[in-house]
């Protein structure tokens, strides 16, 4: 039974994701800086059989210390890890001008620093049992610019170009590293928006709607798997197509 580490994992994406690895057979680690949720998933998931496959831990997956603990914790109930899902994000909009420092620090921290302290306390783990796949959340807004974003485009960014080095670096120790790039998602966060912004980025999709979580729970769940052996260094869009226009107008 293969193990999985998801972070961010008591709503949205990364709660798509953990329902969906246990569904497949998977062992699921989820974290999240929710304890309460947390513990509330915990007591779900276990009433509907996954007592033994899902354990949970509280942390902030931006401390070193506790990233640490979470290691630890994995280690004592699951032996080992095979593959690590970096969902765990934030967001804060505005010009770059306008951003506090300590906004442009949390977004920094949770969307890209925390990637690093997962690889720096599980990935000698990985390269001592043979492989793993690690799969981040980027975005497309880390692949082109939005307007009153310009933190967020530059963490996205970030974890987009850190991906491919990953790869490049731990290939050759058979870990392959990844990301989905999903675009606006009907995650209950992006859903307290106004009904006539939601309703926006709808019409602003190809495909008339935005993507769902179990979306893109599903391309994580492709790139962690063996479905997805060849794969390395991806940029996985999950978007509906809504980055592939020039922009310019419909003739």
């Amino acid at each position: 039974m293969k193990r999985v580490l998801i972070t961010g994992a008591t709503s949205g994406m990364g709660l798509s994701a953990v329902k969906l690895f246990l569904a497949r057979g998977w062992k699921v680690m989820g974290a999240d800086l929710n304890r309460d949720a947390g513990e509330k998933l915990l007591a779900e998931l276990s009433q509907e059989g996954y007592s033994v496959a899902f354990r949970f831990y509280a942390c902030n997956v931006a401390v070193d210390a506790e990233v640490a603990g979470l290691y630890e914790y994995t280690m004592q109930e699951f032996g080992g890890i095979d593959s690590i899902i970096n969902n765990a994000g934030i967001f804060v909009g505005g010009e770059l001008h306008q951003v506090s420092e300590k906004d442009w620090q949390r977004v920094f921290d949770v969307d890209v620093k925390a990637v690093y302290l997962t690889a720096r306390h599980f990935v000698p783990y990985m390269i001592e049992n043979g492989g793993g796949t690690i799969v981040n959340t980027a975005s497309v807004s880390g692949m082109c610019g939005d307007y009153n974003m310009a933190a967020y485009n530059g963490a996205k960014g970030a974890t987009v170009n850190m991906a491919r080095a990953m790869a490049l670096d731990y290939g050759k120790y058979n870990i392959r590293v990844n990301n989905v790039c999903p675009a606006a998602c009907a995650t209950p966060m992006f859903l307290a928006n106004p009904p006539e912004v939601v309703e926006q980025f709808n019409r602003a999709n190809p495909l008339g709607r935005i993507c769902t979580p179990d979306e893109v729970a599903k391309a994580m769940y492709f790139l962690a798997s063996d479905e997805s052996t060849s794969c390395n260094g991806v940029n996985l869009e999950v978007s509906g197509g809504l980055n592939i226009h020039t922009g310019q107008p419909v003739q």
